[in-house]
């Protein structure tokens, strides 16, 4: 029973996190992220947000994880005020490595093809 609700306070969360980091957020490290993902304690203390960036290049990453480290705060706050939770979780955020995995894994099917 409890798994259900914090899948759907990860999703809100996931949802609320995307729209702060497009409206709120100036800062421009952080421009063209998407959250793709929040997993959840179980006790909704805290949550780690996964994201991506379209840039390859190692310094927009690491820029962008700079910028989320320091926009934490101002999204906190931002989900304070639009989420009714009695404690709003801790945020750790993480790049989402899946997508550039499932792109290296479809190139080595087409490559099997080819041959």
């Amino acid at each position: 029973m409890a798994n259900h609700r914090v899948d759907r306070v990860g999703m809100e969360i996931k949802r609320e996190v995307n729209e702060i980091l497009q409206k709120k957020v100036r800062d421009p490290r952080v421009q063209g992220i998407t959250i793709t993902d929040v997993q959840m304690l179980g006790d909704l203390s805290a949550a780690k947000v996964y994201y991506t960036i379209m840039s390859e290049l190692a310094s927009d990453n690491q820029k962008a994880q700079t910028g989320l480290e320091k926009a934490t705060g101002t999204i906190k706050r931002e989900l304070g005020k639009n989420l009714k939770m009695y404690k709003i979780p801790d945020l750790t955020f993480e790049k989402d490595n899946s997508i550039e995995y499932g792109n290296k894994i479809d190139q080595m099917l087409r490559d099997l093809d080819k041959d």
